[in-house]
């Protein structure tokens, strides 16, 4: 009976040392780990792949695919899908238009988002008149001043500010990503004085690099296509001068986009619907004096743009 105790005993011994061998010492196939069929394995990358899937999963995602369904008519890239990014370049539009807005103080009745309102209206405007052009999203954020202690705008409550080199950066990123799907033509625009230094910083920089891509600052978009001259052609004179980081021009131009951004019906109702002796009072009036200012500013801003294509294309 001892002898089998002993025995057993020399067994279990056995066992574990077997055990502990072999979980230090792997099949030298595990060791490799070059089987490419090995469950949880990612499988290797296909140069075909598109649209946030693999082409090997379901033949939309490849590079190639057809459209399954018709187009949706837009100029936002942000509208559209990665198939009809891809086919409207394919067709020409090779322009991107990248804008940049802000979020300031505008006085006691326009929305901190007034530039971005009033550049929803004038991008796709001047898209679909170039004919050939894409706008990426509205850039909301930029330089309104320093943060902590808070400077210029930033005083005001609801302000967001970037850091120069912040706003310098996401102008340079969105621009090198319009680049390397194709497009060839990278505009900038800007709706808001302060942020001319950053766009013109970044094109400066990026075009000696890209010889085969333009990248253009327009910045007679704020400097000379403002709201302010069309309402002297219309016989529309500002009487007053109220004081206010507020316009007629900018009012009117805000509302093709949302009449709510000036807080018209609050306005009407309080009798506050003027500005700088200016009235906005009668709706339909106001916004065809809005869509008069954007007929005019697209106008002067393709002009603009095919001059800074023009010459690139000279050079």
């Amino acid at each position: 009976m001892r002898s089998l105790h002993i025995t057993a005993v020399i067994l279990i011994l056995i066992l574990f040392s077997v055990t502990a061998f072999v979980a230090q010492n792997p099949p030298a196939q595990a060791q490799r780990g070059a089987q490419p069929a090995q469950r949880g394995q990612a499988p290797p990358p296909d140069p075909r792949d598109m649209g946030g899937g693999r082409c090997a999963d379901n033949p939309v995602n490849c590079a190639d695919t057809n459209n399954p369904i018709p187009a949706y008519d837009s100029v936002w890239l942000e509208e559209l899908t990665w198939i009809e990014v891809r086919d409207l370049l394919r067709t020409g539009k090779t322009t991107a238009i990248i804008t940049t807005g802000g979020m300031e103080p505008n006085g006691p009745y326009l929305a901190l988002g007034k530039h971005n309102y009033v550049l929803k209206a004038n991008c796709e405007a001047i898209a679909r008149k170039l004919g050939n052009a894409l706008c990426a999203p509205i850039i909301p954020l930029v330089p309104e001043g320093r943060i902590e202690p808070p400077s210029g705008h930033m005083r005001s409550p609801g302000t967001i500010s970037m850091r120069e080199e912040t706003f310098q950066a996401m102008l340079t990123d969105v621009a090198h990503s319009l680049k390397m799907h194709g497009f060839k033509n990278i505009i900038m625009i800007g709706d808001s004085g302060g942020n001319a230094t950053g766009m013109q910083k970044v094109s400066e920089a990026l075009n000696p690099k890209w010889s085969d891509t333009l990248v253009a600052h327009i910045p007679e978009y704020y400097n000379g296509c403002g709201g302010g001259r069309v309402l002297e052609t219309m016989g529309i004179k500002q009487t007053v001068q109220e004081g206010l980081h507020d316009g007629p021009g900018i009012t009117f131009n805000m509302m093709v986009t949302d009449p709510n951004s000036v807080r018209w019906e609050q306005r009407v109702k309080a009798g506050k619907a003027t500005i700088n002796g200016v009235s906005i009072a009668d709706k339909a009036k106001s916004i065809e004096i809005g869509k008069k200012i954007l007929d005019a500013r697209t106008t002067c801003a393709v002009d603009l743009i095919k001059k800074a294509v023009a010459a690139k294309a000279r050079s």
